[in-house]
């Protein structure tokens, strides 16, 4: 059962308390720096252990650094570089780090209080300047250590960044085991480093693009018994409960909540045509937005809920169209060749996430909302389905290398530069992104 496990992990954290600085705080942000050619070059970043509690501390250090190098913006120092075993209590030996080639200091300890809770604290340290950047106290069920290791990392990265965090975050997606032909596709859920694996449906349906709300704990699905059309399903994480919308004579496909978590827009086929709805969760009515004699399909809405983006093949071939939530002003946006399909807005609203089919070929890309600023992230034998970090900065899709081997899930940032696998316990699809932990409506 997922419902308890779920339920406890949303528990936000008891407690955040500043950190009192050591010194006075700098002023100034941490730097990164591009060599020569133009090459960035990830930050020198040293991870000191935690210290307290047994090997507890090393294990959420070791999250820590984890993290961090998987982001691509810096290069965690190996331990053997360490000029000193740094105490929490006191400043660390600046000139002794800086030659040591760290511009950046992470110190931390954990410990437990009276009643049983863990307690972590964690300081940031600008070797450069010889400053505390911050620091931040928590206090939390002792269960939840993991997760404490995600937000420093969140709190870290978003100081020297200044991009919104990603860590304290859980990926949905389809897993699937068993030869190509007959695939066992289920639910599957972890943390966004591929901790903590569970399944949310057994196997005995077929799963396909869920989607997670950008609002509450909600996942919503395509779901096809064999020999029946598929249909579209919500599961709510903490309640574990599930329901079907809409007795849909035909096939529903692609749902995708809106901003607000009460909306639901979908693609019903009609035919050999399908359309795009908008259903409301609370009334069950639906709304219907196109009307071609055509696949309309994949829709997304942008953050302030005001545009859908979806592709269709109205003009010939797959491209990517935008509308008004209410339907009107529909207008195609994507002119470059090949197909486009799998339209992803993101949470920050400044781009539009896609598949591109050309030569062959599949590629992940983005463009501006207007469809100008086209640029292609990566290309494969068969990459899809791309979701975005609720940070805006990353996305996750799936690649396939084709023959008998499956899929498994890639995460790539907007510039392209950074690209890394993300462990999954077998083959994976169709990936969803969470909104942070920390900051969904359901936490406590």
């Amino acid at each position: 059962m997922i419902t308890r496990f779920v339920s406890r992990l949303l528990v936000a954290l008891a407690v955040v308390v500043p950190m009192a600085a050591l010194v006075p705080s700098a002023q100034a942000q941490l730097s990164f720096r591009v060599g020569p050619g133009g090459q960035f070059q990830p930050m020198p970043i040293a991870i000191a252990d935690f210290s307290g509690e047994g090997d507890l501390g090393q294990r959420v250090s070791g999250i820590i650094t984890n993290n961090l190098q998987r982001s691509g913006y810096f290069a965690p120092l190996d331990k053997s570089r360490f000029p000193e075993r740094p105490s929490f209590d006191a400043a660390p030996r600046f000139d002794a780090w800086k030659m040591a080639g760290a511009q950046a200091l992470v110190t931390g300890r954990v410990s437990r209080d009276p009643s049983g809770r863990l307690r972590a604290e964690f300081r940031l340290w600008d070797i450069e300047s010889g400053q505390q950047l911050t620091g931040q106290q928590y206090v939390t069920d002792a269960n939840f250590w993991r997760r404490v290791g995600h937000i420093i990392s969140d709190a870290v990265y978003t100081k020297v960044t200044g991009f919104g965090g990603f860590f304290d975050t859980r990926i949905a997606f389809v897993d699937e085991s068993g030869p190509k032909e007959n695939r066992r596709k289920r639910l599957a859920i972890m943390d966004q480093d591929g901790a903590n694996v569970r399944y949310l449906t057994q196997g005995d349906t077929s799963v396909v693009t869920p989607r997670y709300s950008p609002a509450t704990q909600d996942i919503t699905y395509s779901s096809q018994v064999e020999g029946q059309q598929p249909r579209v399903q919500v599961i709510n994480l903490e309640t574990g409960s599930r329901q079907v919308l809409g007795n849909f004579p035909d096939m529903a496909s692609s749902p995708r909540f809106a901003p607000d978590g009460q909306r639901i827009v979908m693609s019903l086929q009609q035919g050999g045509n399908a359309n795009i709805f908008m259903m409301d969760l609370g009334s069950r009515a639906t709304t219907r937005l196109t009307s071609t004699a055509a696949i309309d399909t994949s829709p997304s809405f942008s953050p302030d809920g005001s545009q859908i983006v979806f592709e269709s093949d109205r003009g010939g071939k797959q491209q990517i169209y935008a509308m008004n939530a209410d339907g009107s002003n529909q207008r195609r946006i994507s002119f470059g060749d090949g197909s486009y399909s799998q339209p992803a807005w993101s949470p920050r609203g400044d781009y539009i996430a896609f598949t591109k089919q050309r030569a062959g070929g599949f590629a992940i890309g983005i463009m501006k909302p207007d469809g100008s600023g086209e640029r292609i992230l990566t290309e494969g034998f068969h990459n899809e389905s791309p979701t975005w970090a609720p940070n805006g900065q990353y996305i996750l899709f799936f690649r396939d290398p084709g023959g008998q081997a499956g899929g498994k899930l890639y995460m790539v940032d907007i510039t392209g530069r950074v690209e890394q696998p993300v462990p999954t316990p077998s083959f994976a699809s169709d990936p969803t992104w969470s909104p942070l932990l920390s900051e969904s409506r359901q936490s406590n």
